[in-house]
């Protein structure tokens, strides 16, 4: 059985694959943009017959720069796109996450705009829906 950091962790390694962009498996205590935090979102449990596959929901959230800085949009726009540097493209480059898991697809990106971390900073941010099928 696969377990929910194993999952956590390995999404973070396929973040990894995007230039310049880090990774991480857990929230960090003071995030260095540009960074992915991969945070579990839900769980649906019992999906196939005897209990052989859980559907894990995960967000990444993707933290670009200061929500002023000219080249922040330009930056998401390019972890958004499909192809490239995407976010897309690196979550899918291994859909069995390192044989973790069935299948992982990133689903949609919403909640694009301006966060407040570390005080009073403004960052822009979105967030991208990620589903796995795993034991």
């Amino acid at each position: 059985m696969t377990s929910i950091t194993d999952l956590r962790d390995a999404l973070a390694t396929n973040l990894r694959t995007v230039s310049g962009l880090r990774s991480a498996a857990e929230v960090p205590d003071n995030p260095s943009p540009p960074i992915a935090v991969v945070q579990l979102q839900s769980i649906d449990y019992d999906q196939a017959f005897q209990g052989g596959m859980t559907r894990y929901r995960f967000i990444v959230t993707v933290i670009v720069g200061r929500a002023a800085e000219r080249n922040s949009q330009e930056r998401l726009n390019s972890y958004a796109s499909t192809s490239g540097s995407s976010v897309k493209e690196a979550v899918e480059s291994d859909r069995t996450l390192g044989g973790n898991a069935y299948d992982c697809v990133l689903e949609s990106m919403t909640n694009v705009g301006a966060i407040s971390l570390q005080g009073d900073v403004t960052y822009l941010a979105a967030d991208f829906q990620v589903t796995v099928l795993a034991e």
